[in-house]
C-alpha cells in the first residue's frame, strides 16, 4: 500500500492523520514500511493494523508514544498477547461527515431550536454556511441530557470558554513546532497536539470527580 492508501483506510477513525504524522511515527520507530529501490514507502495490512493500534492507545487511553513503542516491541517479542487485531472502520464517521441541523436534531433526539440556541451560544460550531462542525452530534446529545437536570445551553457558553482557553495552551505548546516546514516537525506537533489535549482532558475530569464527591 502507499503512504495515500494508509491515509485513506486510518481516515474513516482517524481523520486528522496526515503524511506527516506517518512519517513522523516512522522516525520514532512505531513502524517500518519497506522501501522500494527508487525509495517509495511500502505499508503492509500489518502496518496499518500497527498504526491503528498507536492511533487509538494515544486516542483512548492516552498513552505518550514512549509507551506505546514499549508495548509493542513486547508484542513483537512475544511477551504480550494482546495484539493489534484486525478491525473494521465504521463506514462513516461523524467526525469528517458534513451534518445540517436536521439531521443532528435527529441524529442527537433534540429539537431543531435546542441545535439552534447551542449554535448561539457557542457550543456548536458551524463548519460552513448551513452545515455544522465535527462533533456536532456528541455535543448535542450531551446537551439533551443535561437538560433533564436544568443545565440550559446558557450555562454551557462558560465551558466552551474554559475548553478554549485550553486548547490556546496546548497552541503555545506546539507553536515552534508547527512552525517549522520539515514532515517531522509537524508529526511532532500533530502528535504534542493530541497527547497535551487528551492530558488535559483527564485532568479537567479528575477535578469535576473530586468536586462533585464532595458534594
Amino acid at each position: 500500500m502507499r503512504i495515500s492508501d494508509v491515509l485513506r483506510a486510518l481516515a474513516p477513525e482517524f481523520g486528522d492523520v496526515s503524511h506527516s504524522k506517518l512519517r513522523f511515527l516512522e522516525e520514532q520507530g512505531l513502524i517500518t514500511p519497506v522501501r522500494t529501490p527508487s525509495g517509495y514507502r511500502q505499508y503492509s495490512q500489518a502496518d496499518v493494523e500497527r498504526l491503528r493500534y498507536v492511533l487509538t492507545e494515544q486516542r483512548d487511553s492516552y498513552l505518550p508514544l514512549k509507551v506505546i513503542k514499549e508495548r509493542l516491541a513486547a508484542m513483537d517479542a512475544g511477551e504480550d498477547e494482546a495484539r493489534p487485531a484486525p478491525r473494521l472502520a465504521p463506514a462513516e464517521s461523524s467526525a469528517r461527515r458534513r451534518w445540517t441541523r436536521d439531521q443532528v436534531a435527529e441524529a442527537a433526539g433534540a429539537s431543531p431550536e435546542l441545535v439552534d440556541e447551542l449554535v448561539r451560544v457557542g457550543a456548536v460550531e458551524q463548519s460552513g454556511p448551513g452545515t455544522l462542525g465535527a462533533g456536532s452530534v456528541d455535543v448535542v446529545r450531551i446537551a439533551v441530557a443535561l437538560a433533564e437536570h436544568g443545565i440550559e445551553p446558557r450555562h454551557m457558553r462558560t465551558l466552551r470558554s474554559a475548553a478554549d482557553r485550553q486548547v490556546a495552551l496546548a497552541d503555545q505548546v506546539v507553536a515552534p513546532w508547527r512552525g517549522r516546514h520539515s514532515s517531522s516537525a509537524q508529526g511532532q506537533a500533530a502528535a504534542m497536539a493530541t497527547e497535551i489535549g487528551e492530558l488535559l482532558t483527564r485532568l479537567h475530569a479528575v477535578w469535576v470527580r473530586q468536586g462533585v464527591a464532595d458534594l
